[in-house]
């Protein structure tokens, strides 16, 4: 595996990690707290900045490992990027919530898949 994969492979787990803490404040502290709705936000702009880097370091990657939705992981990135005044709060905490832990556990796996055909 080309080390600059490997490191945005991590570097998206470390990002969805920091999701995972942030979603345990639950929900009710999401709503309350208009600072951890621009953190949530955050996090989906540097998610989405390893997404893409993780298909530029490996332009076969997103093929290889559909499950790793990283061009939707993109799309939310440019949504809260360029469109920041029409951010639906409900839906970044979904994809927080729902989205990210999922994609966490594939991009974990394809990371193994990727070290164990080395």
């Amino acid at each position: 595996m080309k080390p600059v994969l490997a490191r945005g492979l991590e570097d998206l787990l470390a990002q969805a990690a920091a999701a995972a803490r942030l979603v345990a404040r639950g929900k009710a502290a999401y709503d309350a707290d208009e600072m951890l709705r621009y953190a949530a936000e955050d996090l989906l702009l540097r998610l989405g900045e390893c997404a893409r880097r993780v298909e530029r370091a490996d332009p076969a990657f997103p093929q290889a490992h559909p499950e790793v939705e990283l061009r939707r992981l993109i799309y939310s990135r440019n949504v809260v990027a360029h469109g920041y005044d029409m951010v639906d709060h409900e839906i970044v905490w979904a994809i927080l919530a729902t989205n990210i832990p999922a994609l966490a556990a594939a991009a974990q796996a394809a990371l193994a898949a990727e070290a164990d055909d080395e």
